[in-house]
């Protein structure tokens, strides 16, 4: 079955970044090349203690071919763990754009951060 998913790792502290805020967005122009910015709310998200979402962001036939665009507020994550960041942190919220060109396929997208830094990949 089609679904997008995400995982979230607090690499600064070497654990799942349990409770950290996330929104999915899907671009209003589905064409990666369209000038207009315009973006569709589709849903806000807590990770869990697992740094996952309890639920897939997306399944079945709700997963449209087009551009998605996931922001995870890393800055207030690291301020509630206790972490000292400076005014204004150096990593606010990380968005990360992204395409579905399969709308029957499997899309992870993980997230590895501390709050200097982030990468992510295409998962299983």
């Amino acid at each position: 079955m089609a679904r997008l998913s995400t995982h979230v790792l607090d690499t600064y502290s070497g654990r799942p970044a349990a409770g950290m805020k996330l929104t999915l967005e899907r671009k209003t122009n589905p064409s990666w090349e369209a000038a207009d910015d315009e973006w569709t709310h589709l849903m806000a998200v807590t990770t869990n203690a697992d740094g996952r979402t309890d639920h897939p962001l997306l399944q079945g036939e709700t997963i449209d071919v087009g551009v998605y665009r996931l922001t995870f507020d890393v800055q207030a994550y690291f301020r509630s763990i206790g972490v000292n960041l400076v005014e204004p942190a150096f990593l606010t919220r990380v968005p990360l754009v992204f395409g579905v060109a399969d709308p029957r396929g499997h899309y992870h997208v993980p997230l590895l951060c501390t709050p200097w830094s982030y990468s992510t990949y295409r998962g299983s």
